[in-house]
């Protein structure tokens, strides 16, 4: 039953709900409301409340509906309108905008009459909608209606002036979207704004605004002009209505000039501000329209920096460049002309036009500019002009663009298309003149140009191309030119800023008319009118600088380089960079050639200029640049290869220079510079290589020196310095030895018919002082004297040295005096002219001692810094006697240059006459600066005289000058430089010889004996000789000429000792026994001291094993034994004889007594060698590496130890041959010339130890063997060993499944070795071995690498040559064998017997058995197989052979291991694995024998913890060659994956992956499939 709430109750209702809206209760507000509802639906208050409930819950639209039901049911009830206004505000949706607007205008209805406040923030509420609505119209009514109230509520003028400011802020918001009606209302607002208040600052800047906005409304100028007189009469002093104003009268000039009020108005303007933009760029305009372009562009210039943004500026500032002729900046400004205008969305007619003029102005600047570029931007321009303008006049302009870009025949057409529509055009007249113009065809030119003159005669482009027509018509014209300077005349006279009709009239008066003044003065016109005009510049500079006024062209130059920008104006930097080379100032030439190059870097002449200048500064390298980037430019162009040539000279490069100076004789043959050049470099080589004491390449260089430079005096006999060149060259043969010197040079130099002529020295020397005589004839100079006179010095000293006639020599000297005193006359202020007398006035020919010293000291007057002259001087006091004055002479000279050579040899040679200690440093001091002759023998005197002392080998003295100094090889150089150039010095040549002795050199050694020899031979001195024949004997012998040395010794007179002996030598040498014997017992009579005899017994126990006489040598031995003072040798040799004949007590106790009479430092090698043998022959291998060792520990600098350990150590101890390679590594270090042969041992340890490319690319036994083979072509043994290497290196390539890349080498290899060992003078055992070793190499190799037939025929040829070799035999049948073993096939018993014969013919061969077993093991033999390897095992045992017994305990392990596998159930063979790699092991650590238990671990176990832990020792423990961690690690792999380990399995990929072993990788892909 339905329940009816009474109205007390409906109030209850209502009071909860307003409770609940108050306590944010809403739902519960909702529930009273609808109860309420229930009982009166049209409750007025419960719908109000339902809205405010809803609108809080955020449930919009039930609020809207429930304040729309409430404004319907009392619309004049604010409550509910309020509510909705609550609601959209709170919405905020545009959507909501215009409902709000409604309710905004409802309640300004309900507010008007009671709450004016209220109405007022709902009318600013409702005004700020309209303005999001861009409603302006609404905006400026309503906001009307509230100035209205505000004015009726008696508001001051404060805020009723805020009111209208604010009314027109709101509406120029949208001043862009205004109709009429809004437009006046905002111009209202703006009106009472500025009205309602008093001038202040905010005022004036309200004044500002609504001036800049009347400024945008054309149509009310009026009220513009009115607001800124107002304006101006509040605030005088602003400046801001008047640009206002002037922007105004431009705008509506048109370009045209300004009315009266317009420039008052600019001008009061610019008294306020001087440099006002809008000011200026009226008053420019002004002056345009007056013609006054230079006032115009001035004034707009300055105007448009002020104010950019006015096109009417920029059209006007084009339009003034184009007529001054600065198309570039014309252009420019149209550009900035049209940014503007296009910014504009919707412009009007006037801003079109003005855009069509830009588009005009710019497409008649671009067509003045040459270009295809520009012509195209041109017709681009005009286009956008004739879219809606077909002006004739712009269709000639096009037709001008399109001839300007080549395209003749459409401007052609358009010129046709004129003529025949616009006759009475100029412009018609003119495109087609200029069409003829440049088709040449001028009579026709002329025609159309004169036309055009007739319909418009004022214009100077006419009468400009007119002239241009005159000037090129044809030859008479050209020689006249009257007519085109007529033209010329007007053209100028019509455009006052056309240079170019000032610039070809310059070059009429300069070039026709011969008026330079006149010239001058129109070239200066013309470049002022076009300062960018470079050839009218550069007329004007080459004019004025001809004329004398260098001030006026350097002024010109400067003030164009100054504007210029970079790579521009290259003239003027060009000019300016010559006048400053002219001015000699080169850094100021060198910038302004650089910059000139920047806008030309392919102009060879500013290249060459600027070659100039770095060369005039000393830059020699830079020149050099320079001169050749002119070549390249200009190939053809000598002078710039002459001057590179020429720089390449001054810098020392003479190859480089005699190299271009050749290219230019190519071209020009007769070039006199570069043939002088070629001659100059020519004698500065020869100068080089006589300091460098090459004598026969100097004479090269001295003779093409004289053959360039008499080739150019040939040509040019009129210039001395030639003649003076050729002098020099002739003379600078003056040092060297006379037998040397034969020199071609051209006959017409000695007056000869002949090409060439051949001159020794005397002549050559007589020929230079002709040639300065020549050049003295032709200018007379102290120069050329004072070379003469040198020449006749050398000439005096060369018959001096040649005995010549002594009034000759005298005549000679005198010449010189004579010669050199002229010098000194004619410039004695010149030193080296003193010192030169000095010099000649000393020889012994003159002995003016006392005038030398005159000379030398005026010399040091001269020149204070004069080392020469102070030790010339030293010399002379040195010669007379005066060794303190010498000294001191000495000493000042070394002071003023430490490095000059001649004052320390002075020093030196003072020291040996004083008997100094330091004599010999000093002397080695001078060989350390430099090489001279007095310094070299000096020095060489002194180390053989050290040397030939044999006490003093202990001293530190010794150590210090002979050894640590490198004493003998420095003098040995030295020395032979001295004999190069003097060639008549018999001691010097005998101690060359001895020098060459230490040094090893045999066959120098011989020479040098020989010369000295050769020069004694006729001497009287029988002593000297008797000395140099042993000397050359001695010598003989060593290098085994020993019938030479016999003979040497037979012209001695056989009495002294030393004869004897070395007789005695060359007799054993030869193997006549019996005549050494008796020589050997001649000088034993005569020994005088023990040591000697020791010595001789020696040799005559030798003798007696020579002659198979053991006991009698043995006998002779012993008695030298029993001497006094044993010898050390003979010990040695008693020694080695116990050695030899396996008697190892003898040599035991011969071994003892040596290291009882040595010293523990002496003899390390020899000792240590001996020591090595004995323990050999005793059979204790360990020991003989251990001595090696012991001995390299205490004397580690040793080489020859360290190459005797790497020798060794394969051989005795081959486990140990990683520390071999290392030895022989050391020895190499050491010493890189007796270290070579180590080489050889450290590529053998390596080989040994297994050391191959595939683990080290760089240091490996084939990378060694090789060094060595380059190093010892002619060693057999190298050869060897490569081959072995190769062979290992194939074999490992094999192992890793490669191809082997070093094949088809045995027998080249072979053949290598059996030619060497026939050149070398080697043993007939030591060959043979080689030999066969060599051959059995190579048939293992070609047997392995498949290729049968080779090897077969291999051992046939080997077994031809050697028939009794087993080893031969066996490979034969190893060879032939291999097929039927490929094939499979079980052998018949009848070859397997044959093969087992074949195998004991080779008893002591392991590798044999190793065979034998793997043929068995092939056939199923396992047992005989296993006791093959017993017996290889056994006899490797028996040999003390280590790499046997590892490799037969292995291959063992293998063989029971391989049947483990198979799973052939019998104990012995796992036993067997476990026994044979024990075994191995004890030998040595063995990686293939830990493998080896690790996979019968597999076999027995697969799955066990302990294979795992086995395998991964192999596989992740260092040192495991990578070929064994493969296999380990395929095996742990397989292991894992029946574990189902898949961690482990990661990791071990992972390792894989690191040591790239594919085979792993892949079988792991397959596990991996098939696990899933």
């Amino acid at each position: 039953m339905r329940t009816i709430m009474s109205n007390k109750e409906v109030k209850a209702a209502l009071k909860s709900a307003r409770d609940a809206i108050r306590n944010k209760e809403y739902k519960e507000a909702l529930k009273h409301c609808k109860a309420v509802l229930k009982q009166e639906k049209n409750n007025y208050n419960a719908w109000v409340f339902i809205g405010l409930a809803a609108a809080e819950l955020e449930q919009p639209d039930q609020a809207k509906g429930a304040y729309k039901k409430a404004a319907e049911l009392e619309p004049g009830q604010l409550l509910a309108w309020q509510g909705l206004a609550n609601l959209y505000e709170k919405l905020n949706h545009a959507n909501a905008r215009e409902d709000l607007i409604n309710v905004y205008q409802k309640l300004l209805e309900l507010y008007e009459s009671s709450e004016k406040q209220k109405w007022c923030e709902i009318c600013r509420k409702l005004v700020e909608l309209y303005r999001q609505e861009k409603n302006y119209l609404q905006v400026a009514r309503t906001w009307h209606k509230l100035i209205k109230i505000r004015q009726e509520e008696g508001a001051d003028n404060v805020e009723l002036h805020q009111l209208w400011k604010r009314l027109a802020q709101l509406l120029e918001e949208g001043d862009h979207l205004q109709d009429n009606e809004t437009q006046q209302l905002l111009i209202n607002a703006f009106e009472e704004a500025v009205n309602s208040s008093d001038p202040s600052e905010d005022h004036q800047k309200l004044y500002k605004e609504f001036i800049q906005c009347l400024s945008k409304f054309p149509h009310e100028l009026f009220r513009l002009k009115k607001a800124c007189e107002d304006m101006m009469v509040l605030y005088p002093g602003t400046s801001y209505p008047l640009e206002v104003l002037c922007l105004q009268f431009i705008q509506t000039s048109n370009l045209g000039g300004l009315t009266e009020e317009g420039l008052n108005c600019c001008l009061k303007l610019l008294e306020i501000d001087s440099r006002n933009g809008p000011a200026l760029i009226g008053l420019g305009i002004q002056s345009l329209q007056d013609k006054k372009y230079d006032e115009a562009e001035k004034n707009l210039s300055e105007g448009m920096q002020q104010n950019c943004q006015c096109p009417e500026g920029w059209c006007s500032l084009g339009k003034v460049q184009l007529e001054m002729h600065k198309y570039k900046e014309a252009v420019h400004s149209c550009k900035q002309a049209l940014k503007i205008l296009e910014q504009l969305k919707e412009p009007s007619s006037r801003q079109q036009q003005l855009k069509n003029l830009a588009h005009h102005f710019k497409a008649m600047a671009l067509i003045s500019i040459p270009g295809v570029d520009s012509a195209e931007e041109a017709i681009q321009s005009i286009n956008q002009i004739l879219a809606g303008d077909n002006d004739p006049r712009l269709i000639a302009l096009k037709g001008k663009a399109y001839l300007n870009k080549g395209l003749t025949e459409d401007a052609l057409k358009m010129s046709q298309e004129l003529k025949l529509a616009h006759p009475d055009l100029a412009e018609t007249h003119y495109l087609e003149g200029l069409i003829h113009y440049k088709q040449k065809n001028y009579l026709q030119a002329e025609k159309s140009f004169q036309k055009a003159i007739e319909k418009e005669g004022e214009i100077a482009d006419f009468h400009f191309h007119l002239a241009l027509t005159y000037w090129f018509m044809n030859e008479q014209t050209r020689k006249d030119k009257s007519k085109a300077v007529t033209q010329f005349l007007k053209a100028a006279k019509l455009d006052n800023y056309l240079g170019s009709a000032f610039r070809y009239l310059g070059q009429y008066y300069r070039d026709i008319a011969g008026d330079k003044n006149r010239a001058l003065g129109c070239f200066k016109k013309a470049f002022e009118k076009d300062k960018t005009d470079g050839e009218a510049g550069a007329a004007v500079v080459d004019l004025s600088t001809e004329l004398g006024d260098l001030q006026t062209a350097l002024a010109i130059l400067t003030d164009v380089t100054g504007r210029a920008s970079a790579g521009r104006a290259k003239w003027a930097w060009l000019r300016r960079g010559l006048y400053y080379l002219r001015a000699g100032q080169h850094s100021q030439a060198v910038a302004d050639l650089q910059a000139a190059l920047r806008a030309d870097p392919k102009d060879s002449n500013c290249w060459e200029s600027l070659g100039e200048a770095y060369l005039s500064r000393g830059g020699y390298t830079t020149a050099l640049k320079s001169f050749r980037k002119a070549r390249e430019l200009n190939p053809k162009s000598i002078y710039s290869i002459y001057k590179a040539a020429a720089i390449e000279q001054i810098l020392g490069n003479y190859k480089d220079a005699i190299a271009e100076y050749q290219h230019i004789l190519k071209t020009s043959k007769d070039y006199v510079p570069a043939l002088k050049g070629l001659g100059e470099c020519y004698l500065m080589m020869a100068k080089i290589a006589l300091a460098d004491y090459l004598d026969g390449k100097a004479l090269d260089y001295i003779e093409q020196s004289l053959d360039f430079l008499a080739r150019a005096a040939k040509h040019r006999p009129e210039i001395s310095c030639l003649w003076k060149l050729l002098g020099d060259a002739c003379s600078s043969a003056s040092i060297i030895s006379p037998s040397k010197v034969n020199v071609k040079v051209l006959g017409f130099l000695v007056g000869q018919n002949a090409d060439k002529c051949v001159l020794q020295k005397s002549d050559l020397l007589c020929l230079g002082g002709r040639c300065y005589g020549r050049g003295l004839k032709l200018m007379s100079s102290p120069n050329l004297w004072c070379d003469l006179g040198i020449n006749y010095y050398h000439q005096a000293q060369h018959f001096s040295a040649t005995n010549s006639n002594k009034n000759e020599i005298n005549e000679l000297l005198e010449k010189s005096m004579q010669c050199l005193k002229k010098a000194v006359r004619l410039d004695s202020k010149n030193h080296l002219y003193w010192n030169a007398l000095g010099v000649v006035a000393c020889n012994k020919g003159v002995g003016n001692h006392a005038l030398a010293q005159h000379a030398f000291i005026k010399s040091i007057q001269a020149e204070q810094v004069n080392v020469v002259a102070w030790t010339n001087l030293g010399v002379l006091y040195l010669t007379t006697g005066h060794i303190e004055q010498a000294h001191e002479a000495f000493k000042v000279a070394q002071s003023l240059e430490p490095s000059h050579l001649a004052c320390w040899i002075g020093q030196a040679l003072i020291a040996e006459t004083v008997g100094s200690y330091e004599t010999m440093d000093l002397f080695r001091h001078t060989t350390e600066l430099r090489m001279h002759t007095e310094g070299a023998k000096g020095y060489a005197h002194w180390v053989c005289t050290t040397l030939q002392d044999k006490t003093n080998r202990n001293t530190e003295l010794y150590r210090y000058n002979i050894l640590q100094m490198n004493a003998i090889p420095a003098a040995q150089v030295a020395l032979t430089k001295y004999t190069e150039r003097i060639q008549n010095d018999a001691c010097a040549f005998t101690m060359l010889g001895y020098l060459n002795e230490y040094l090893q050199l045999k066959k120098q050694a011989v020479d040098a004996y020989q010369r000295a020899v050769l020069l004694l031979k006729n001497s009287e001195d029988k002593e000297k000789c008797n000395i140099a024949m042993r000397n050359y004997g001695r010598s003989l012998c060593a290098m085994g000429h020993d019938d030479d040395a016999i003979q040497a010794y037979l012209l001695t007179l056989l009495s002294e000792f030393d004869d004897i002996i070395g007789i005695a030598q060359a007799y054993f040498k030869k193997g006549h026994f019996q005549e050494s014997q008796k020589a050997y017992e001649k000088a034993l009579s005569i020994a005088e001291y023990e040591q000697d005899k020791a010595n001789i017994l020696t040799a005559l126990a030798i003798i007696e094993y020579k002659r198979n006489q053991v006991d009698a040598a043995r006998t002779l031995l012993f008695k030298c034994s029993m001497l006094q003072e044993p010898n050390m040798e003979s010990l040695q040799a008693l020694c080695t004889l116990g050695l030899i004949k396996q008697d190892a007590t003898l040599a035991t106790a011969a071994l003892k007594e040596l290291f009882k009479h040595l010293h523990k430092k002496d003899h390390v090698y020899e000792r240590c060698l001996l020591t090595s043998a004995v323990y050999t022959l005793q059979g204790r291998n360990l020991a003989v590496q251990r001595q090696v060792s012991k001995d390299i520990h205490s004397n580690p600098d040793n080489p020859a130890l360290w190459s005797l350990l790497s020798r060794l150590v394969p051989r005795y101890t081959p486990q140990k041959a990683k520390g071999g390679a290392v030895a022989g590594t050391v020895a190499h270090i050491l010493d890189l010339n007796s270290g070579k042969k180590a080489l050889l041992n450290t590529a053998v340890n390596q080989l040994a130890l297994g050391c191959h490319g595939a683990e080290n690319e760089k240091n490996n036994a084939l990378k060694n063997i090789q060094k060595a083979v380059h190093l010892y072509p002619d060693d057999p043994a190298a050869w060897a060993v490569l081959l072995a290497a190769c062979h290992a290196e194939n074999t490992v390539a094999c192992l890793h499944n490669t191809h082997p890349k070093r094949t088809s080498l045995e027998k080249m290899i072979v053949a290598a070795i059996s030619a060497k060992t026939k050149e070398k003078d080697l043993p007939a055992s030591h060959t043979r071995v080689l030999e066969e070793w060599s051959i059995f190499q190579a048939i293992t190799g070609l047997n392995e690498a498949g290729r049968t037939s080779e090897a077969e025929a291999l051992c046939t040829k080997g077994l031809k040559s050697f028939p009794e070799q087993p080893t031969l035999y066996l490979l034969l049948r190893q060879v032939q064998c291999k097929p039927l073993l490929l094939s499979h096939k079980e052998l018949p018993d009848a070859i397997l017997e044959e093969l087992q014969k074949a195998v004991i013919s080779n008893p002591t061969s392991v590798t044999a058995w190793h065979w034998l077993a793997q043929v068995y093991q092939s056939q199923g033999m396992m047992v005989a197989a296993e006791m093959c390897y017993r017996k290889s095992l056994q006899l490797a045992s028996q040999q003390g052979n280590w790499n046997g017994k590892l490799s037969s305990l292995l291959r063992l392990a293998k063989l029971a291991l391989e049947i483990c596998m198979a799973k052939i159930s019998d104990e012995h063979w796992p036993s067997l694995v476990q026994e044979a790699t024990a075994e191995a092991l004890k030998l040595s650590f063995c990686p293939l024998g830990v493998l080896l238990q690790a996979l019968l671990q597999y076999s027995r176990k697969m799955g066990s913890r302990e294979t795992r832990r086995m395998l991964e020792r192999v596989v992740y423990q260092p040192g495991y060659p990578e070929t064994i961690v493969s296999v380990a690690r395929w095996y742990l792999l397989r292991h894992l994956y029946a574990k189902d380990d898949y961690e482990l399995i990661d990791v071990l990929v992972e390792n894989a992956q690191a040591n790239g072993d594919i085979r792993a990788l892949e079988l792991n892909r397959k596990l991996t499939a098939a696990a899933s």
